[in-house]
Parts: structure tokens; sequence; C-alpha cells
């Protein structure tokens, strides 16, 4: 379809030739006789175009010209009457008309103003997403940055599941940039230029996440003032991205399991099904098998929805990466109100791989923002990290870190120091399955169980 037409007015006759025209032409029209109905439409389903009466019993056109620009401010509504004046003309396009066309319509003029009007709406909808586009590549937050092999191997997965429809499932601590590599499958999609929809699993009250995810109807329960519909409805062509799934309840992980094998979705306080074109991205920051095997998680949702997965390494685990981060950082941040981009010396920037950061990339962000305030020289320093970031505890140490740091260790404690650090790398990159750690590294999984004893080493939970 050309795009979607909404046809409001109150003359059946008129109705179907404008219907008939603009389906000739290619368009998906729907048609309603009333302002009312015409809202009660617009919030069932979105459309790119509104041809609308301005003369109608109950609510006029001008009226509903505002409630639908409430409801989506970037549709167009072209304005059609048999009595039209230059006075409800100007207060149209006041109100936010594209355009104001009077009856008996003439199909070339009308078939020329809605296809101005969508070029308009596409035209301003590319707009949009290239100032996205600007913003995302001056905010941290959508920054790829680093050249370790971690993330490298990130970039070619995104690279080869992006154009597919194949279902995603991200792992990683909090602040790792779980969203980020979901967007970039995204991006790297057949789906980019369709909506991209975020839900935060974890944030959502448990008694509201069907209504968010499904939608309702209205008096469906109280407050249900109007027909909602949720998140699957709104992705609909594009992606849509639960972030913190291992967070939902049973129940709605079963909707969501019935609408990933049926493509429909049932809102709240209704029976008829919804068809959906959604392309799904899960993530978590839980150990799946963990919750499967307590009873928290369904199996078979995890199945669905592990069709590839990908693995975001923590901060800790790609200290390579951490120079080139700070310098998009400062570059990002030093451009901000009252801000200066400062350089890091090298032993600035040794201090910050040596530290754990347990909030990943989004932790360093702001330890680089809190730097630049307050760091008071034209370099932030080593003593400028020491002064204002808060002291750390035991900072596990990385092999590559100890042939530096050796100090005045013996060989025998320099060993076992190299040892425990590469079984703790190994273990967070199998997410603390001791099982599959012992059978990547060859040894009996009693062997690795004794180590971890002797090295006193604790599972890290995130």
């Amino acid at each position: 379809m050309k795009g979607r037409i909404l046809v409001v007015d109150d003359e059946r006759s008129i109705r179907d030739i404008l219907a008939q025209v603009l389906g000739y032409e290619g368009y998906d029209v729907v048609a309603a006789g009333s302002g009312g109905e015409a809202l009660s439409a617009f919030r069932l389903r979105p459309f790119d175009l509104v041809l609308l009466d301005v003369k109608m019993q109950g609510i006029d056109g001008l009226e509903t010209l505002q409630q639908l620009r409430q409801q989506d401010s970037d549709v167009r509504v072209v304005m059609i009457s048999g009595h039209g004046t230059i006075a409800t003309a100007v207060q149209s396009v006041k109100n936010g008309a594209f355009d104001f066309l009077e009856k008996p319509l003439d199909s070339d003029r009308l078939l020329v103003t809605v296809e101005r009007a969508l070029d308009h709406r596409r035209l301003a909808g590319e707009n949009a997403r290239l100032r996205e586009g600007l913003a995302r590549a001056t905010d941290a937050r959508f920054a790829m940055v680093g050249d370790s092999t971690a993330l490298a191997k990130i970039r070619e997965l995104v690279g080869r599941v992006g154009p597919t429809n194949a279902r995603v499932l991200i792992t990683g601590e909090n602040g790792s940039g779980k969203e980020l590599v979901a967007r970039a499958i995204h991006e790297a999609s057949v789906r980019k230029d369709r909506p991209f929809v975020e839900v935060n699993c974890a944030a959502i009250p448990s008694e509201l996440v069907e209504s968010e995810l499904f939608g309702h109807v209205k008096g469906s329960f109280t407050g249900a003032v109007a027909d909602q519909p949720g998140r699957f409805e709104t992705a609909d062509g594009g992606t849509l991205f639960l972030d913190e799934i291992g967070d939902l309840a049973l129940p709605a992980q079963a909707k969501i399991l019935r609408a990933l094998q049926e493509g429909v979705i049932v809102r709240v306080g209704d029976n008829k099904p919804i068809a959906i074109d959604v392309r799904v991205i899960a993530a978590t920051n839980r150990d799946l098998a963990d919750e499967i095997a307590a009873g928290r998680f369904r199996e078979d949702l995890y199945f669905r929805l592990n069709v590839m997965p990908i693995h975001v390494p923590s901060l800790r685990d790609r200290a390579e990466d951490i120079p080139a981060l700070v310098s998009h950082f400062v570059s990002v941040l030093g451009a901000g109100p009252g801000m200066m981009p400062k350089p890091f010396s090298g032993a600035a920037l040794r201090l910050l791989q040596r530290r754990r950061w347990p909030g990943n990339v989004r932790e360093l962000r702001n330890a680089v923002e809190r730097l630049l305030i307050l760091a008071g020289g034209e370099e932030v320093g080593e003593a400028d990290i020491e002064a204002v970031l808060p002291p750390e505890s035991g900072p596990p140490i990385v092999p590559e870190q100890l042939a530096a740091d050796a100090g005045d260790r013996t060989f025998q404690e320099f060993r076992e120091d190299a040892e425990r650090a590469f079984l703790i790398a190994r273990l967070r990159e199998h997410h603390w399955n001791v099982a599959e750690t012992a059978r990547m590294l060859g040894m009996p999984r009693s062997n690795l169980y004794n180590k971890i004893e002797k090295y006193d080493i604790q599972r890290e939970h995130t």
C-alpha cells in the first residue's frame, strides 16, 4: 500500500466515491461518518493522511482536526467543504491542516494534493530520522566505541543477524550496552524506517504489564476511559525491544509466547485477535537458565527468543576499549554548556583501565563527566582520578596487567594471581556456568571447583 488514509464525511455517497478513487490508486482507505468515529478509528490504528469534512453533525471538522493533531502531531490532514470560505480555510491551516479543498472535488486535484501531503509526511519523517541519527552520533548511549576483539565480534554478529527477521536475545550486565546492540540490529534491518519501540519490563507495575504490551479496550478496568493500543501494535512493522525480559511475570510471558507463535495479540478486555508484524529483540541481565530452573521463566519462551544469542561483555572484560570510550565521552560531554574538553593523561587512562566498573559503560560516562567538571588543570591526570572517584577495594587484575604490576611478588605469587584472574575472566565469559567453563578449559569440573575454592572466587550477581 502507498499510504493509509482516513476519509471522514457525513455523506455516505462522498465517502464511497473518495474510497473508490483512492483505492484504485493503491491507497489503504478507511471511512468514517462522523468526527467521533474518526477519532475512534485513529486511536485504533495510525493513519498517514486524513481527508476531513468541515461541516458535520456532532463534533465538527475543526474540532476533530484539533483532537487528531493532539493524538499525532505528524498526521497530515486535508480539510474538505462544500461551503468553503477564506476564513474557514485560514482557520483550518492555523489549526494544523495541510491543505483545504472545496467540493465538488476534482479527482485530479484531489490525487495531487494527497500525493503532496504524503510526500510531505515522508520528507518530515526522513528529516526526523536524520536528526535522530545525528543525535545518536553525538550521544554516548548510541556509540559502539572501541576496537576490542569482543566488540568486533558483536559488530560482526549485528551485521549478520540485522538484515534477517531472526529474534535476538542479548545478555549482559546493566550498563554494558544491550540497548545499543538492539538499536544497531534494528538499524541494520529492512525495518529501520519503521518504529523501534523499547519497553523496560522491569519498570512496569505488574498489574499494568499486559495493558502496556497488548493494549486495552474502554471499560476493561478502572481508568480505561478509551481504547488504547499496546506496544506490540505501536511497533507493527518495526522492532520491539523487550529490555529486562527476565523480570516479567509468568502470565505476561505466556501472552508474549502466544504473540510470537501466532503473530496476533488480544487487548485486555477484548477477545478480538489483532494481527501484528513485529520483530522482537529481548535483553536481560539475569541468567535465564537459572530462572528456568527456579520456575520463574518459561523454557518455551526462552527457546522462542534465543534464536540468535549475543552476549555483551562487561567493561572490565574489555578494558582495552576504555581509552577510546573516554576520548568519545570527552568530545561529546565537553561540548555541553559550561563544559570544556580536556585530554586524559596516559597514567590516568591506565588507572581507569584497572578499575572494576560495576556500572560498566554508563558508570564510565558519568565518571568522565564528573572529572571534566572537577579537574582543575588543562588535562585530567592520575591525581584527579584518585581525588574525584571513590576508591575501590581489591579490583580484579587482568593477566595483561600482571607483568607491569608484578612488584615484589614471587614467581609463584605472580602465577597464582594470573591464574585467578584468568579463571574469573573465563567464568564471566560463560555467565558463571562452572560446567560450561570447565568444558571450555578442558579440565574436569571437580578441578575447577577446587581452584574456585583455593582462590576464594566469589560469583558476581548482577
